[in-house]
């Protein structure tokens, strides 16, 4: 298979998720890093290219996208890793080189900036891939055909969630991760943005259904804190299902508790992403069932025997393996793109005009 050209924005000395971006885009050998913009410093930019190993390093990503457009041996690729704020203007210069972007979610801060990157979307003939990377997970790609299938019948109850307990005291001013997620200016949103969206889209994804309305109720519990840090919304599906969505960052005791249940008229499954290679199936009257990793129905998702734990980096690699099929047009149907950018754009906001108006129900 033909290796592609990647390159990188954001993610330099103490990023996480650029990190985490890394090592995906290389564990299935697709990829190699070879450009960066790794910060709007050249000192530190120059200096995380070099501790990476990576070719050339920019400080500027409209210079990079210039320069790499030009460029015969220029990047396939670019992964944008920067806070949400910053998500919008380089994907754009990217789309606009005609640059194929792999991006972190949420969409964008505002549904402004939102509504120009997918302007740029629509007129690039460069793919958009937006990294949901819960749904590379092959229990969930598993879990989606079943629904697609029937074999749970027509759909009645989701239970969605999202607990975290690490931003539960108010953030040290070191605390980098913590200080742009909790600052409205850089996020857009608080918990509903950096981890609801998660569940949001899983939901959508592995059920098929979209949302026709919800209601939110979202709390700061931290005094001080400008944005939300625990939310309760209640979804109206497609098809006459009906959603709960728990997300929250100040739950202690949970470290990264996604989970999801589905339930139709003839079965349900549930999942949790803390222990993702085993989903329960049960058909109605009958026994519960534990479908593994690793067996028919996920194997084409999966890299080693069952038995073998696969996790966060796998799944997310996936996400990043299926990028590359796309940009070659092999493949990649399953990936996030624009569509579901918007998906979580809307449910961001409408999660706040609800709560903004005392819980009312918000229409699509």
């Amino acid at each position: 298979m033909k290796k592609l050209k990647l390159g990188m924005v954001g993610g330099g000395q103490g990023a996480f998720i650029g990190g985490v971006h890394r090592y995906a885009a290389r564990l299935d050998g697709r990829f190699d890093l070879v450009a960066g913009a790794l910060s709007s410093d050249p000192e530190r930019a120059a200096t995380s290219a070099a501790e990476l190993g990576i070719e050339r390093s920019y400080s500027d990503f409209n210079e990079m996208a210039a320069a790499e457009s030009a460029r015969d041996d220029g990047i396939d690729a670019v992964a944008i890793v920067t806070p949400n704020h910053m998500h919008a203007a380089p994907a754009i210069a990217f789309l606009q080189a005609g640059i194929h972007v792999i991006c972190d979610k949420p969409l964008t801060a505002t549904a402004e900036q939102a509504e120009e990157l997918a302007q740029a979307a629509q007129a690039s003939d460069a793919h958009f891939i937006l990294t949901h990377n819960y749904t590379g997970y092959p229990l969930m790609r598993q879990a989606r055909q079943m629904i697609a299938d029937g074999e749970l019948g027509q759909l009645r109850v989701i239970q969605a969630e999202y607990a975290q307990d690490w931003l539960t005291e108010a953030s040290d001013a070191d605390n980098k991760q913590a200080a742009w997620r909790t600052d409205p200016k850089l996020s857009g949103a608080g918990a509903i943005g950096d981890i609801g969206t998660h569940a949001f889209n899983l939901l959508s994804f592995v059920t098929g259904l979209g949302t026709q309305s919800l209601m939110a109720d979202l709390h700061a519990f931290v005094d001080g804190r400008q944005v939300d840090d625990n939310a309760h919304i209640m979804l109206r599906m497609e098809g006459g299902a009906r959603a709960m969505l728990w997300a929250s960052q100040v739950a202690v005791g949970n470290e990264n508790s996604l989970k999801l249940r589905i339930y139709g008229d003839r079965g349900g499954i549930e999942w949790e992403q803390e222990n993702p290679n085993r989903m329960t199936f049960t058909r109605f009257g009958q026994p519960k069932q534990i479908i593994t990793r690793g067996h028919d129905g996920n194997a084409a998702w999966t890299r080693i025997p069952g038995g073998h734990p696969e996790g966060y980096l796998e799944a997310f690699a996936t996400i990043y393996s299926d990028a590359a099929d796309r940009i070659l047009g092999t493949g990649g149907e399953l990936l996030p793109d624009i569509n579901a950018g918007l998906d979580g754009m809307w449910f961001i906001r409408a999660c706040q005009q609800s709560a903004q108006q005392n819980s009312v129900w918000i229409d699509r």
